[in-house]
């Protein structure tokens, strides 16, 4: 069994005075790839922000452990720090800050939590350039601030770039597929799957079972009022491809 990376216990969380999540508790080990399934209004999105540390979602009681640290008390850039990435189903655009300049002074942030030293300018440049050719974006795109001007697709490939130069330890993607044709869904998918490694993990959320034709999961959970409901290996999301999420809802009813 691989060793834990982020543990969720008993997770209950609140939003505008509206219970979201009811006792979620959910372990991602290293190296494991988990997708979260589930209809509208389960929780899904939630899940995922209070993991980035996102204000307006307010945890009531439960834990998050992340390699052994009390997540919770942590502001958002720490938890970035520490090695936690989010991509946004609908990216920000940044009018006036430089795609270079955003990533270089996230990444020596992060640098400088491990006790290393600011990334030299060229080495940077470097990596940079070489990481773009890698995500496949144009490379006139990513000389405009962050994001600007950008489409959908567009937006996608470069929280994928900026996702190859962090390398964070844990990727939190919510619903990185909506929207996107399949062109930019394999591009997508192929940044996902070559970051895949013994000291990595992914937390995808989605919708549709066609994201994980391209990356595949080494487990799927099933999201409904708040709680994890069923859970089960790749297989399971061709379940719910093919039934929806009466059958679920069903199976609990009976249970």
């Amino acid at each position: 069994m691989a060793e834990p990376m982020l543990v969720i216990r008993d997770l209950h969380v609140k939003v505008a005075d509206t219970e979201i999540l009811k006792g979620l508790s959910l372990s991602i080990g290293k190296g494991e790839v988990h997708a979260i399934m589930g209809p509208n209004g389960s929780g899904k999105s939630t899940l995922v922000n209070v993991l980035a540390g996102k204000p307006e979602y307010v945890v009531t009681s439960g834990a998050i452990t992340f390699e052994g640290k009390n997540v919770l008390p942590m502001t958002v850039d720490q938890r970035a720090r520490e090695g936690i990435f989010l991509a946004f189903q609908y990216p920000v655009e940044l009018p006036g800050v430089s795609a270079w300049q955003f990533m270089k002074t996230a990444l020596d942030s992060i640098r400088e939590q491990r006790g290393e030293e600011p990334m030299d300018y060229r080495v940077f440049d470097k990596m940079w350039r070489q990481k773009i050719k890698d995500v496949g974006i144009d490379q006139e795109l990513v000389k405009r601030s962050v994001n600007e001007g950008f489409s959908g697709g567009e937006k996608k490939r470069s929280e994928m770039l900026q996702m190859m130069v962090l390398d964070p330890k844990l990727a939190l993607m919510d619903e990185t597929d909506s929207g996107l044709d399949i062109d930019a869904l394999k591009s997508v998918a192929d940044v996902v799957n070559k970051r895949r490694g013994p000291e990595k993990a992914v937390l995808v959320v989605t919708h549709y079972q066609r994201l994980l034709n391209y990356i595949v999961p080494d487990f799927v959970h099933i999201l409904i009022d708040g709680r994890i409901v069923r859970s089960g290996g790749a297989g399971l999301a061709l379940e719910v491809e093919e039934k929806g999420y009466d059958w679920v809802r069903e199976a609990m009813a009976t249970a």
